[in-house]
């Protein structure tokens, strides 16, 4: 059996390796694929050896939320309104930029000699300098009080992440300048103006919300990568109406498209897309076939044709026999093609994933190291923990686990909006290796709209002639001829 679950509370690519580990590990699992980009789980299981619930017992106890998404009804019913993972981030940033700005300039501004107020010169102004910085720090603190809620939980469990880095490398320069601030106060009152200015001059506020801002906007860019790959899907999805006409005791009833049933008898009248795939049983019409060949001209349908789900009437009347439904027509499938497409993971990001897992706990290790050995050389505490912070905030994973599924994602989405699948994530990754194009003759590879290049009759009338007899057709080709 085949299970897609939503995963709550992942980060970074150490996150979606340890739900991956955690499944992994249950006995009658035979897959497991996790996407850290679309937040979502889908495994191939042994349904008599495990139940779903058993599956979000093992994701719950490795530390994240997991929930079983449900079986689509048919294309239409999943284009639920799915919430914009920007949404909040913009304000977040906002708040985190307003304050940083001064945090920078009072901070590093004098370091380039530009003018700072007054009541933040001199020593004996170091107090009001350190505690300037320390309130322009809080709100960056505030808006990003997220990465530490994830990353120390993540830390505390025993399975650190990218944000435990980001907290860790954040929260040790707050605290360290929290500290250097009660030295600088220290000083003051036993009248020694150098050491506090001395103090002063070790705050690292600026490090901690430079950390925390720059993380947030990193997220906001990944955020909106993922929004306009949805929006691609989305756009995809949306080829199948939300209503049918069903003939009901030879009464035309509009009913919710995701409400028929093989044997329906649906109606279709000029410009309205078909609701699901089906055979004619009755009058003619052109339908536009583009959403799902490719072909730009209208193809001719009378009885005992066959019609696809997302197919528009372009003129005429149909009647036809609904033969599929929900997931087994021909949208669901490229729908589910495309899905999957962007949730498989190429050689590549398989390899990233691996390194990402083990990659957090090595980085902290080295961290910690590298603070140490600097301190047992004679360096003091304050440069020994700005090296340590410097491992910490440099070595975030989230390019490494991210870069590759994110191209991946993008690439299937994009592709989808211009009509091209791809099946697996390795399809694209090989790609890359093509060194010919070979393409057939049908005219599918085109601007998908036809024109007329020039006319083989040397009579002058001859063009009136034709636009006059296409003139009240909408045709393509007729349009090429009126065009032209």
């Amino acid at each position: 059996m085949i299970e897609r679950f939503l995963i709550t509370g992942m980060t970074c690519s150490a996150c979606s390796a340890r739900v991956e580990k955690a499944v992994s590990k249950l006995s009658g699992i035979q897959k497991v694929t996790v996407n850290l980009l679309k937040n979502d789980m889908t495994v191939e299981y042994d349904e008599a050896a495990l139940s779903a619930e058993e599956i979000v017992h093992a994701v719950e106890k490795a530390g994240y939320g997991a929930a079983v998404q449900g079986e689509k009804k048919n294309a239409a019913a999943s284009d639920t309104a799915a919430p914009d993972p920007t949404a909040g981030m913009v304000g977040r940033l906002v708040l985190s930029f307003a304050f940083l700005i001064p945090l920078f300039y009072i901070s590093m501004g004098h370091m380039l000699g530009a003018p700072l107020p007054s009541f933040l010169t001199g020593m004996e102004n170091s107090m009001t300098f350190a505690l300037v910085q320390l309130f322009l720090t809080l709100p960056i603190l505030y808006a990003g009080r997220s990465y530490f809620k994830r990353g120390f939980s993540s830390l505390f469990r025993g399975s650190p992440n990218m944000d435990s880095l980001v907290a860790m490398g954040s929260g040790a320069a707050f605290v360290y300048s929290v500290y250097a601030i009660f030295r600088t106060g220290y000083a003051l009152g036993h009248g020694d103006l150098m050491a506090a200015h001395g103090y002063a001059m070790d705050l690292y506020f600026e490090s901690a919300g430079m950390i925390l801002t720059l993380i947030t906007l990193g997220k906001y860019f990944e955020a909106r990568s993922k929004k306009r790959t949805g929006d691609a899907l989305s756009a995809l999805i949306r080829l199948a109406p939300a209503t049918a006409l069903v003939l009901r005791e030879g009464k035309e009833v509009e009913v919710p498209a995701a409400e028929l049933h093989p044997g329906d008898i649906i109606v279709l009248k000029s410009g309205m897309s078909v609701p699901s795939d089906g055979v004619v049983t009755e009058g003619s019409a052109a339908l536009d076939e583009s959403a799902i060949t490719g072909e730009s001209i209208p193809v001719e349908k009378t009885a005992g044709d066959r019609v696809t789900g997302g197919t528009v009437v372009t003129a005429g009347y149909l009647q036809c026999r609904v033969d599929k439904v929900g997931e087994d027509t021909t949208l669901a499938q490229i729908i589910r093609l495309v899905e999957e497409a962007s949730s498989s993971s190429a050689p590549i990001a398989k390899l990233a994933d691996r390194v990402s897992g083990v990659f957090v706990p090595i980085v902290i290790c080295i961290a910690v190291a590298a603070a140490f050995l600097w301190m047992l050389v004679g360096q003091p505490f304050h440069f020994a923990l700005s090296i340590g912070i410097a491992v910490l905030v440099i070595s975030c994973p989230c390019a490494l686990g991210l870069a590759t599924p994110t191209a991946i994602m993008v690439g299937t989405g994009k592709g989808a909006e211009y009509g091209i699948l791809l099946k697996t994530g390795e399809s694209i990754e090989r790609l890359g290796k093509i060194d010919t194009v070979v393409l057939d003759k049908t005219g599918t590879v085109t601007t998908g709209r036809p024109e007329v290049c020039r006319e083989l009759s040397l009579e002058p009338e001859f063009l009136a002639v034709a636009v006059a007899l296409e003139r009240m057709s909408d045709h393509p080709l007729a349009k090429a001829v009126i065009e032209r």
